[in-house]
């Protein structure tokens, strides 16, 4: 399994194990799923310093079918952290697997190969808001070496429950240039 930048192509890929997260679970706090379009400005807009990845199954049987005909076994991003300028050298990410690549390791690559991008970037933080009951994700976070920095008590409220973030955040070694 490898990852690589997300492309065009992967729209469909993506929309297949984003959108069922937003239909069936919390773990977004979107409550309509994405069309086409969407996806590719999503896409256009996180390429560069903000970039998406991708991981690639090649052993894979089934799954979404990316730009080159792989197998797309979940996707990451990293995202502005907040508009002003001050907040600048401090990303967002994000991380979604799909099911069949659950418990594979697919997440831990993703979200390793993630924060080398934003640190060679020259990013100074990561954060991580994962929904409350995301075990999982706060897990795989915390493997990665985030540590818990607050819990936002109530802030959503989807399928009929309030819902809790939890935000984990990774100071990264400065290693790269500033993205601005």
């Amino acid at each position: 399994m490898y990852t690589r930048s997300v492309e065009a192509g992967d729209a469909e890929a993506l929309m297949a194990i984003y959108n069922a997260e937003v239909i069936e679970t919390t773990v977004t706090f979107d409550v309509i799923p994405r069309e086409v379009d969407e996806q590719l400005e999503w896409i256009a807009e996180h390429q560069g310093a903000h970039a998406a990845l991708v991981a690639v199954d090649p052993d894979a049987a089934d799954g979404p079918r990316g730009a080159r005909g792989e197998i797309i076994a979940g996707f990451a991003s990293l995202g502005p952290y907040r508009a002003r300028a001050a907040y600048a050298t401090t990303v967002e990410d994000s991380v979604y697997v799909g099911r069949s690549g659950r418990g594979r390791g697919v997440g831990k690559l993703l979200l390793e190969d993630l924060i080398a991008h934003a640190s060679a970037g020259g990013f100074h933080s990561v954060i991580a808001r994962i929904v409350g009951e995301n075990e999982a994700s706060i897990r795989l976070h915390e493997s990665c070496g985030f540590t818990l920095v607050g819990i936002e008590r109530e802030v959503g409220r989807k399928h009929g429950k309030w819902l809790d973030v939890v935000e984990l955040q990774r100071l990264l070694a400065e290693s790269g240039p500033s993205p601005h």
